[in-house]
């Protein structure tokens, strides 16, 4: 078995955002890779109204899992359950998924559809440069209230601007529906709402729910494991 983790919006390094659970799996010999996404300017384009979009994303998901036929766990943060939903489609390998505070969109659907006309308080948009972003001074408060002090530090290196038009751009696939798929819901989250997240899990085959913010592969990566390992 293998994991491949698909990072969230606005940010870059996904290896550094995954490392505390990805430590642990490696202890129990269970290797992971963490793609780089393309919109968050990780490949070498920056983003913007011209850069990367979802598409490049996909590709970049899809070609991490086609590179090895291991049975792959496939788990996805926020803004990573609209990449995987069309980067998993028939990828013989991939075995589960693991949504994290995430979305199961249909094919067509695109993450615009899952709030409300507006943009949320936490984000910084900008129109003319196409991009957008999550507001530094509110990242911990939101996003990882209940991490430790240095990774809410280190964490803000790891922001960076995401070319604004993946948030409208359909999928073109809903590979949750072929595939098993298991949902995680962060209790403690001021991101996304418990409620919000209970509603999109309804498409999930099976729920769990644990106690923590936004970002439980940071603030409890053991019992992230455990339900990686279970599966």
């Amino acid at each position: 078995m293998r994991v491949v983790f698909v990072h969230g919006a606005c940010v870059r390094d996904g290896s550094w955002w995954w490392h505390r659970t990805a430590e642990l799996l490696q202890a129990q010999g269970v290797r992971s890779v963490a793609p780089a996404l393309p919109s968050c300017g990780e490949a070498g384009l920056p983003a913007g109204a011209g850069g990367p979009g979802l598409s490049e994303d996909v590709a970049a998901v899809r070609q991490a899992l086609q590179d090895n036929d291991e049975p792959t766990v496939v788990v996805a943060h926020s803004y990573g359950g609209i990449v995987t939903a069309e980067a998993a489609a028939g990828v013989k390998s991939v075995r589960h998924l693991v949504m994290v505070s995430s979305y199961l969109p249909e094919a067509g659907q695109s993450l615009s559809e899952f709030g409300d006309s507006s943009p949320a308080p936490f984000l910084d948009v900008d129109p003319h440069a196409g991009t957008f972003g999550v507001r530094p001074e509110l990242l911990v408060d939101t996003f990882l209230q209940d991490c430790d002090p240095e990774i809410q530090t280190q964490a803000a290196d790891h922001l960076t601007r995401q070319s604004v038009h993946v948030t409208g751009q359909p999928v073109g696939a809903a590979a949750w529906q072929h595939v098993p798929s298991t949902y995680l819901v962060c209790a403690q989250d001021r991101g996304t709402p418990p409620h919000l997240q209970r509603e999109f899990a309804r498409r999930a085959d099976s729920v769990v729910e644990l106690d923590a913010g936004h970002h439980p592969f940071l603030s409890r990566p053991a019992e992230v494991r455990d339900l990686l390992l279970s599966l």
